[in-house]
């Protein structure tokens, strides 16, 4: 019994140095991913200078730059798809941040929302439609990220040719064109930073900006990358068909690949086979030979 009673007490010993040991291990370091001097998104300038938008800017940085295993996944992705975006941007007139929106909207991944928003762009079948996207069983151009790029700054250079500003235009992408139409009229201001706006739209482009400063600045707020480390677009070459497509899995064989390789490169393609009207022509890709 005494044995026991002193091994007992060697264990409670051994417990209790153990956790002052671990009590007195200092903590990982924490730093604050404190904001630059000055912060511009879609080339307009943040008003850091109003402290209600500065705490919206820091809180967005903070809570992004804090999901690493979300961040590692959008950076990675970055690397097929950023590339492409600048050049669409480029070629459309707008600013390059508009592929930001992609990060926060879908993080880069073709994502069905709860409301059937779906795609890169995160569009309703209806608004999809109005900007040109085919939609229907065959096809749902949504799933195409180049495609819906387009579709989505069609869309963005309406809204900031009637709200004057890139920013307001992507409130407007997130509430709706007639929801940001109302709260224009009745607060008799156009600068999405003095409008009162529904929370998720008040964070929306706080998030843009947080998004852009960590992809511009990975180091910065503690994200070490080589360029290894980003995912490389996938090489392909592309065929024209001008006529009906009865049977893609045989289409696909035809062309030295399979079904699955098929839709992997060309995601648009939802069903099993592809109807084309008179007149019309697609372009697929098909993996380089």
């Amino acid at each position: 019994m005494q044995k026991i009673y002193k091994i007992s007490t060697l264990v409670l010993l051994v417990l209790f140095l153990s956790a002052a040991k671990i009590t007195d291990t200092p903590k990982p370091w924490v730093y604050n991913p404190a904001l630059p001097d000055e912060v511009t998104v879609f080339g307009e300038k943040v008003p850091l200078n109003d402290p209600e938008v500065k705490e919206r800017i820091e809180n967005e940085l903070i809570l992004l730059s804090r999901q690493e295993h979300l961040m590692f996944r959008y950076f990675k992705r970055s690397g097929k798809w950023f590339a492409k975006f600048d050049s669409i941007a480029k070629r459309e007139g707008v600013p390059t941040d508009i592929k930001y929106l992609a990060i926060v909207e879908s993080g880069l991944d073709n994502l069905i929302s709860s409301a059937k928003a779906t795609g890169f762009w995160q569009f309703l079948e209806e608004t999809g439609r109005i900007y040109g996207l085919r939609i229907d069983k065959e096809v749902d151009e949504r799933y195409d990220p180049e495609k819906s790029a387009v579709a989505a700054i069609r869309y963005l250079k309406s809204a900031r040719a009637k709200f004057g500003s890139w920013s307001t235009a992507a409130g407007s992408y997130n509430m709706g064109i007639y929801g940001m139409e109302t709260r224009v009229a009745s607060q008799k201001t156009k600068n999405y930073f003095d409008l009162l706006l529904p929370d998720e739209t008040m964070r929306y482009v706080p998030r843009i900006a947080a998004a852009k400063l960590i992809f511009e600045d990975p180091a910065r707020y503690g994200y070490i990358l080589t360029e290894n480390d980003y995912w490389k677009p996938t090489p392909y070459r592309e065929v024209e068909v001008s006529s009906t497509i009865h049977d893609l899995a045989a289409f696909a064989i035809d062309n030295g690949t399979n079904y699955k390789t098929l839709r992997y490169l060309n995601p648009w393609l939802r069903g099993t086979k592809l109807t084309l009207g008179k007149g019309a022509r697609y372009i697929i890709r098909l993996p380089k030979s």
